[in-house]
């Protein structure tokens, strides 16, 4: 016990002398260490911001299986999972180097191909900012798979999904976010305002997944001979309305993430997503209701959707007031845009054109016609301009790229593989086999 108490004693006149030693705090080494925290800090948020958007590729995978037949449910979910896989590694070899190398076109630069920003005794932020930007790029490439459901071959489908990850997202987010890291765009240089990628992510889908509609054409049965629409219900409503909680909690790291930073910042982002949010569920079911005389649970689930797409341009630089006016307005555009596509038989089974595309459109002229900092006809103009620029290179892109594989390997399956499921012609699989029809033979 002696010993003990003697070793305590003087590991305690040791700590004591030591402390003596250190130099007393002065200002310049408490800015160092405020400095280090907010770095960890801001390391710390981005990452599990991160996350959050990771988590939205399960809230689309159960929309889309939510919204389609059961008899796809499979093809649904390995696309899903082949986005983030295929696009991980698409974006990691050529799509973040075009994004955000030394060019301000995206074609020029070769930095960041392969990750070659990062060396081990070098700054790892490129790493935690290469996280954060490849769940956007798996995002862009997953809004597709809905619009182009039910028919499409799945060697296509990793086709264009590589493609998109790897060049379409990657040069348009050149042009209107490259100074976040190395680059620098035109778009961003004229002022253009797209916070979190109401254009950059969300319209780049959405044109994307209406070029791939217009190929493949519509589902068997979609519409009648004398141009009637025969509504093709999906399977089980409860999993997409899950789909769409899961998107909603996962626009928290989407919006308020795009801040990089873990500052006071995120809060107004928070709350003017979430209002955003509610206004176009509640906007898209009133006018459902009004519409079709009942309040329509895939509208209404749309609008929530719709409301999140179109805030997230300007939800940095909006009221929680104009957030409301946005995303009502949101909520009311999708429910007749979803009308407008079916009359003209583009056949979208999850309403991706419309949720995305048009109210991506909507959200990005939003954030110049609401912008705190004031509006004018030149910030309204830019915003036009970059809305317009990304109709144009993502859809002329997109339909090129799927003409292609429609003439060279094929986009659309058979029409008897079609009418069986591609769970089944695709996958060999079933997604329910408890409810399949089987035959018992007894001996």
């Amino acid at each position: 016990m002696r010993t003990i108490i003697t070793t305590l004693l003087l590991s305690l006149i040791g700590m004591g002398a030591a402390w003596a030693a250190d130099p007393a705090p002065t200002p310049e080494s408490n800015k160092i260490a405020v400095e280090l925290i907010q770095t960890h800090a801001n390391y710390l948020w981005t990452l599990v911001a991160a996350a959050l958007v990771f988590f939205m590729q399960a809230g689309f995978a159960l929309v889309e299986a939510g919204f389609t037949r059961a008899k796809n449910s499979i093809n649904i979910m390995m696309k899903n999972l082949m986005d983030f896989s295929l696009g991980s590694l698409a974006y990691w070899a050529i799509g973040f180097g075009l994004m955000f190398g030394v060019s301000s076109t995206g074609w020029i630069g070769t930095s960041g191909f392969f990750l070659s920003d990062f060396t081990p005794d070098g700054d790892p932020w490129v790493l935690a900012f290469w996280m954060f930007q490849v769940v956007f790029a798996a995002t862009a490439a997953t809004i597709v798979s809905g619009a182009m459901a039910e028919r499409t071959k799945f060697t296509g489908y990793l086709v264009y999904s590589v493609f998109v990850s790897a060049i379409i997202y990657p040069i348009f987010g050149s042009w209107a976010w490259g100074s976040l890291f190395h680059g620098s765009g035109w778009l961003e240089g004229f002022g253009f305002i797209d916070f979190a990628g109401s254009t950059v992510v969300h319209s780049v889908g959405g044109w994307t997944a209406l070029a791939g509609a217009i190929v493949l054409g519509p589902r068997l049965g979609k519409y009648t001979s004398d141009g009637g629409i025969r509504p093709i219900l999906g399977h089980n409503i409860p999993l997409a309305a899950l789909g769409v909680f899961i998107l909603w909690l996962g626009w928290f790291g989407f919006n308020p993430g795009s801040t990089t930073t873990a500052d006071k910042s995120i809060a107004m982002i928070f709350v003017n997503t979430n209002l955003a949010a509610a206004a176009g569920a509640t906007l898209a079911m009133i006018a459902s209701w009004i519409k079709f005389g009942k309040p329509e649970v895939g509208m209404s689930l749309n609008g929530a959707l719709a409301g999140l797409v179109a805030i997230t341009a300007g939800c940095a630089n909006v009221t929680p007031g104009s957030s409301i006016l946005i995303g009502a307005i949101a909520g009311v555009i999708v429910v007749f845009s979803v009308l407008f596509f079916d009359r003209i038989r583009i056949d979208d089974p999850v309403g991706a054109i419309s949720v995305h595309g048009v109210c991506g459109a909507w959200g990005t002229l939003a954030a110049g016609l609401f912008n705190t900092g004031g509006t004018s006809a030149t910030i309204i103009g830019v915003q036009l301009l970059g809305i317009g620029a990304c109709f144009a290179w993502t859809f002329s892109m997109a339909f090129i790229l799927f003409k292609v594989i429609d003439k060279t390997m094929g986009l659309r399956v058979t029409p008897e593989e079609e009418a069986e499921g591609l769970d089944l012609s695709e996958h060999g699989g079933n997604a329910y086999p408890d409810f399949a029809v089987s035959t018992y033979i007894q001996n």
